[in-house]
């Protein structure tokens, strides 16, 4: 019980880290888990619930820091009513309209994540897709921050956000989905930079898409698990969540005002000196024991999107 524990507060602290830092949470997840050789509650089904659910946590720490802009209802403040008397002068027009974007942005990873999600955690989830995905999206961060280097961004604010500017953060969200190691926060900031989008704009529109997909995720999880869920585990789940509740607090603040002043290529770089390592840890046995016998295929897989993820 103190070991799973004891894990619980190390995925925690992964969690709230890299859940924010567009550096792939699920991607570290596996690698952790390759690296510890067992499941977090010593039950495999568990864990897969575990390591998703564990997010609650850290969206949380997302609705606490941008409630006031979130928050869609209220009559203080609201410069956008939908009507001036009755109930319409208490809900902000602009703040619906926000989240209709977010959910026409979800939908191209909700529906591959209804339809595909067993086949995905079967054949995708693995050292070799993680880390080529690490080094991939590290190279497109790099290469996407070069190009917009002396260009002025058409998009300052979550509020210009367009119906297109959102579908196109939905199919990139999607690229995530798919692959782990991609990050979602990484996926749909580096695909927002180069559509024009602040940096500013293009990490809160992240962070609010956030809420519902992983609620959405946590659900769906939630609904096909058929095991029982003993107290003990319980415990290390809430263990885990307040952990990555607490910590995500600290980093989206940090991330919000480092953003304001450097670019994202550092985490670029970081992408690929982890994707290499793992790489190599995976060459020398260090790691993929567990992994399925898919590698090539799915090697092959990522190459080819790869390219397209580089050339968008």
């Amino acid at each position: 019980m103190l070991w799973d524990i004891i894990l619980s507060v190390i995925y925690g602290i992964i969690e709230g880290i890299t859940e924010w830092l567009p550096i792939s949470s699920t991607g570290h997840m596996i690698i952790l888990e390759e690296l510890l050789h067992k499941g977090t509650m010593s039950d495999e089904f568990f864990t897969e619930l575990y390591l998703v659910v564990i997010q609650l946590g850290a969206i949380m720490a997302v609705i606490v820091i941008f409630w006031k802009e979130i928050w869609p209802f209220g009559i203080k403040n609201n410069t956008h009513p939908f009507a001036k008397e009755g109930i319409g002068r208490y809900v902000m027009k602009d703040k619906i309209i926000m989240w209709l974007k977010i959910a026409l942005a979800c939908i191209p990873a909700a529906i591959v994540g209804v339809l595909f999600d067993d086949w995905l955690d079967e054949h995708l989830y693995n050292y070799v897709v993680v880390a080529i995905a690490l080094i991939v999206f590290g190279v497109a961060f790099i290469v996407v921050e070069k190009l917009i280097a002396n260009r002025n961004p058409v998009v300052k604010t979550v509020n210009q956000l367009n119906w297109g500017h959102a579908l196109a953060i939905g199919f990139f969200q999607l690229l995530a989905a798919i692959f782990p190691g991609a990050s979602r926060s990484g996926s749909t900031i580096v695909g927002s930079l180069a559509i024009g989008i602040k940096r500013e704009a293009a990490a809160k529109f992240t962070f609010f898409l956030a809420i519902p997909v992983m609620f959405g995720a946590s659900l769906l999880k939630i609904v096909k698990y058929d095991g029982e869920i003993e107290g003990r585990w319980i415990v290390c789940l809430l263990v885990g969540m307040v952990t990555a509740f607490f910590v995500s607090l600290m980093v989206i603040r940090k991330l919000m005002a480092f953003i304001k002043k450097h670019s994202f290529s550092c985490f670029g770089y970081y992408r690929i000196a982890l994707g290499i390592l793992v790489l190599i840890l995976g060459a020398v046995g260090v790691i993929g024991a567990a992994s399925g016998n898919n590698t090539a295929e799915t090697t092959e897989t990522i190459a080819q999107t790869a390219a397209a993820v580089i050339l968008f």
